[in-house]
């Protein structure tokens, strides 16, 4: 599963994520690049949701290559198409994403799942996370994220060279923030009402304005 920190998923054994108990167990932050600038790939990710609008999103493929080519190629796949925000913490400021098992109905296995394809190894720096940053989610060992991301909506220290930073959200944030609002399911984090994602599309930066 993925979590980011304590970010325990719907179920707590394979989520990949954060969470607050995790953060004091979370590795240390000696191996994280530092004075990195972001340099923005020519694409950017637009996740279409089917009720909360768009998120578009910048990539970083200077920070954290290899996680930017997962992602770019998972989503030329149509990978994340149909799949879901399975976990929302308005307390952490999260939304989660990116797990294939909500295209599936077995709501138990929600944030358990990854791609076919092999781990990618942690490749932290120390931009910080903040507002619209956009993290990959991982399990307790540094070396797991795969498929699996999420969104900061406000500044989180917690996370700051512990999971690897790939991009930023450059138009939607304030959909994520709504998202993040959804009433869960009593007793976990998963929304009540499915957030769909329809569709994860690779398009030409140049079509969105800098921010």
């Amino acid at each position: 599963m993925f979590f980011i920190i304590s970010f325990s998923a719907c179920n707590e054994k394979s989520s990949n994520t954060t969470s607050n108990d995790t953060a004091a167990n979370a590795p240390k932050s000696s191996e994280a690049r530092t004075g990195v600038k972001p340099q923005p790939d020519a694409q950017v990710a637009v996740i279409e949701t089917a009720d909360y609008g768009r998120i578009v999103i910048e990539l970083y493929p200077n920070v954290a290559p290899k996680m930017v080519e997962r992602f770019k190629k998972l989503a030329s796949e149509h990978f994340y198409d149909g799949t879901a925000v399975h976990r929302v913490d308005a307390s952490l400021g999260i939304i989660q994403g990116g797990d294939p098992n909500p295209k599936g109905g077995n709501i138990a296995t929600y944030g358990m799942g990854n791609s076919s394809y092999p781990n990618v190894p942690a490749e932290f720096s120390d931009i910080p996370y903040e507002r619209g940053t956009v993290g990959a989610a991982r399990t307790n060992e540094i070396n797991t994220a795969n498929c699996q991301w999420f969104i900061t909506a406000k500044k989180q220290p917690a996370f700051d060279k512990k999971y690897t930073v790939f991009g930023r959200v450059i138009d939607g944030i304030n959909n994520a923030e709504i998202i993040m609002q959804a009433p869960t399911a009593e007793g976990t984090s998963r929304p009540s009402d499915k957030v769909v994602i329809k569709s994860v599309t690779l398009q030409p930066r140049s079509n969105f304005p800098a921010s």
